[in-house]
């Protein structure tokens, strides 16, 4: 599963990379550029759930990916 996870973040951040590129030329990406940054958030937190879970011998299949208003409430 987390090389799923893994996969799914990389595809994300290729995504954004090339919308970072194109954005300043095409404002309607300035939206899209939001909602992958918010995905990768979330898809970044249930990466750090899993190998927690997994170092204290616990089992990572039992996480979930955590809604937005909870990934994005985070501090830094």
């Amino acid at each position: 599963m987390d090389d799923g996870v893994s996969d799914h973040i990389e595809a994300l951040v290729s995504e954004e990379h090339r919308l970072l590129e194109t954005a300043a030329e095409n404002p309607d990406h300035h939206a899209r550029l939001e909602a992958v940054r918010v995905e990768l958030d979330r898809y970044w937190d249930l990466l750090r759930q899993r190998r927690g879970r997994e170092e204290f011998g616990l089992d990572p299949e039992s996480t979930s990916l955590r809604d937005e208003e909870t990934v994005e409430d985070y501090e830094q």
